[in-house]
């Protein structure tokens, strides 16, 4: 059975959680704080602490795990803290999944951060996956863009959920 690491598994990352469940995934989803690891649980998803500006605690969790979805697309925090999560963060832990069992990737690249930040890191995803030959999927729709969408959060759950069930089927 597939199973896919959310990271940065929040409100949305724990909707795109019980889709791929519904699929018949197993699903692992991080925070970076205590106090989100029992909604994590409550959705059924396999709660673990990792902090995406350190590669090694999100590293240690990919094992077993066929697809990555790095959910960061409006995350909160400081501009050092962004600047690590789609930069040098980013990089350090998509070079070491060459020797995972990780066979796709999926980058949130819209969203509430800096859209410079945002671009920085889909650059840097889409030279990787050339390099390496690890599929990537990129989301590009901004789950709070209302005045695109009728039903953004519906649109950007949607193209989550294809984007990761299009990297394996959950019987590998």
């Amino acid at each position: 059975m597939a199973r896919a690491l959310i990271v940065g598994c929040g409100c949305r990352g724990r909707a795109l959680g019980e889709r791929l469940l519904a699929a018949g995934w197993q699903v692992r989803g991080t925070t970076r704080r205590e106090e989100g690891l029992m909604p994590i649980e409550a959705a059924g998803i396999e709660p673990a602490l990792a902090d995406p500006g350190r590669p090694g605690s999100v590293l240690e969790l990919v094992d077993d795990v066929a697809v990555v979805a790095w959910l960061f697309g409006s995350a909160e925090g400081s501009a050092e803290e962004l600047a690590a999560i789609h930069g040098r963060g980013l990089d350090r832990v998509v070079e070491h999944l060459v020797e995972t069992s990780v066979r796709g990737f999926v980058y949130e690249a819209g969203g509430s951060v800096d859209p410079v930040l945002l671009a920085r890191g889909r650059e840097s995803l889409e030279t990787a996956a050339e390099r390496w030959q690890i599929p990537l999927g990129t989301l590009l729709a901004d789950p709070n863009d209302d005045e695109t969408w009728h039903d953004p959060l519906e649109v950007w759950l949607e193209s989550a959920t294809n984007a990761v069930l299009g990297m394996a089927s959950p019987a590998e």
